[in-house]
């Protein structure tokens, strides 16, 4: 069994109760849970700490069979904690999962086949986690005395040059797959043999402001 895990805490900080913002005439965090739900053999499943957010969760067919903690509900709560706490339970009720697909609600434009094709490239390939990226320009650098660049400035490479080994991606922050172990062992969404699942540019949206909730909601309308 794979358990899916949409983490959903009431408070926010950038956009006010963003998980369940309209966003393109659904609330955010429906969009994630229709996805996840239209993917056979998913347990998908809300972790929240919002009453509200749980009978939004439930009418869109994701469980909800309790409310998180107050402990874990946190401004500075890390992600891995919420995870553990749903597998302990759902190990408890329905037994232990063998891998969990972490959803990011605040990253709700996926494309219909991109969680199937996920789990189907996380099986196959045998790695212990997954990390959902997006390819961004190799231009970047990273402040010091003097600056680096992560490219050869004396050679800068042209896009339709770059190699396996020269291209680079970002963590969208959208999806993780992880076999049950990993969190367990070492408290962390990534570990073992690491995976990229590479996704569409527009798949790379993380909703923290206005802007972001417009671009989204006109991509979700598009589909």
């Amino acid at each position: 069994m794979t358990l899916c895990v949409i983490p959903a805490r009431g408070g926010s900080k950038g956009v006010p109760r963003k998980n369940l913002l309209d966003v393109a005439g659904k609330p955010l965090i429906v969009w994630t849970i229709e996805q996840a739900l239209a993917v056979p053999g998913l347990d998908v499943l809300v972790s929240t700490d919002d009453e509200e957010i749980a009978e939004v969760a439930r009418a869109a067919g994701a469980r909800v069979p309790w409310l998180r903690p107050a402990d874990l509900a946190q401004d500075t709560t890390p992600t891995e904690p919420v995870v553990r706490h749903a597998i302990e339970q759902v190990s408890a009720d329905r037994g232990r999962p063998e891998a969990v697909m972490l959803l990011q609600a605040t990253s709700p434009v996926r494309h219909a086949d991109t969680l199937a094709r996920a789990l189907t490239e996380f099986t196959a390939t045998g790695v212990d986690s997954m990390v959902g990226v997006v390819e961004q320009p190799p231009f970047i650098w990273q402040a010091g005395d003097p600056p680096s660049a992560a490219y050869d400035v004396t050679a800068r490479p042209r896009r339709q040059d770059l190699t396996e080994s020269t291209r680079r991606y970002r963590e969208t922050g959208s999806l993780y797959v992880t076999r049950t172990e990993v969190y367990e062992e070492q408290d962390n969404r990534l570990g073992g043999r690491i995976g990229l699942f590479v996704m569409a540019e527009d798949e790379g949206i993380d909703i923290d402001t206005e802007l972001d909730v417009a671009l989204a909601a006109r991509l979700l309308t598009a589909r």
